[in-house]
């Protein structure tokens, strides 16, 4: 494999899992199969297997040693050790390459497609996602993911079922992220008077978390994680014009002077505003009521209903 292609080295890493038994299926995933990888990005690949015919830990840590250049003995986890959503894998290095290994458990992923198809998002805390972990990032991962090994096309029947964007999902993230937008920053203000620096930089996160959100369910693009998720808007067909240059002036400038904090807030306040405006037809197409005529006016309490 010396000097390969990325592509090439995962087609060969993914030819030796297939052969671990209990091993399902193998995609490549990551920044590589979005187009938006870089000369060292790593090469991700996920291993999906059947809970009750998971593969042998101890026979997978044997490849992962081989191929690993360090030869290490315990280069991958056990399943569910990372947690219920990232549940395990490895960081392995392959002819100098980084190569992650990311098990998935199929039958939750074909659950979570279900969901996400009948339009019920969820988010769940996970370590190393800082907004969380949302359940359609699963569906997100089998659209975007090259099928390396799925002799039995178990991932090939997920994958057909991502196209179109299902609508249901469409409609409930928008009214779910934009009614929280809205609300972090809310329960901002007073803070941002008071120079509390750490509250209103994490809700002035979670608020930008959530338009971004909105922005990729709105333009019908499966979000795969925060990373360069607001450069990404760029290049979307409905957003607003300087939302990436917006973010990171008030995210980049917040100070610790409460006027410069309420400035912040303010400016954020004009974006979900502006992405608010976007949406109307969307929310009233599906019969919600947009944030400004549910009592947008600060100072006003009138209580949203939030989706669930």
């Amino acid at each position: 494999m010396t000097g390969s292609h990325p592509v090439e080295q995962a087609e060969h890493v993914a030819e030796r899992l297939g052969n671990v038994k209990g091993v399902v299926a193998v995609a490549l995933g990551g920044s590589i199969t979005r187009g938006a990888g870089h000369p060292n990005s790593d090469v991700d690949l996920g291993i999906y297997y059947r809970p009750d015919n998971s593969p042998s830990v101890a026979e997978l840590r044997r490849l992962a040693g081989e191929l690993d250049d360090r030869h290490p003995s315990d280069a991958v986890t056990s399943f569910g050790e990372w947690g219920p959503w990232v549940n395990g894998g490895g960081w392995l290095v392959v002819e100098g390459q980084r190569m992650d290994w990311l098990y998935r458990d199929l039958d939750r992923v074909e659950e979570v497609i279900a969901e996400c198809r009948a339009g019920r998002p969820t988010c769940y805390y996970q370590v190393g996602h800082p907004h969380g972990f949302h359940n359609h990032m699963y569906i997100a991962e089998v659209h975007h993911n090259l099928l390396l090994f799925d002799p039995d096309g178990a991932l090939a029947v997920l994958k057909e079922q991502t196209v179109p964007y299902p609508p249901p999902l469409k409609s409930a993230l928008i009214k779910k992220y934009l009614w929280e937008a809205h609300f972090a920053l809310e329960t901002s203000r007073k803070p941002a008077g008071r120079g509390d620096v750490f509250y209103v930089s994490g809700c002035a996160f979670r608020c930008v978390a959530c338009l971004v959100q909105v922005l990729f369910a709105l333009n019908e693009r499966y979000f795969v994680n925060e990373k360069g998720s607001v450069r990404a808007v760029r290049g979307f067909t409905s957003g607003p014009p300087d939302f990436e240059k917006i973010v990171e002036e008030a995210l980049g400038r917040m100070g610790v002077d409460p006027a410069n904090l309420e400035e912040t807030v303010d400016r954020l306040g004009g974006l979900v505003r502006e992405v608010e405006e976007l949406c109307e037809g969307v929310l009233r197409r599906d019969g919600g009521a947009t944030l400004r005529s549910a009592g947008r006016t600060r100072g006003v309490d009138t209580p949203i209903r939030r989706e669930e």
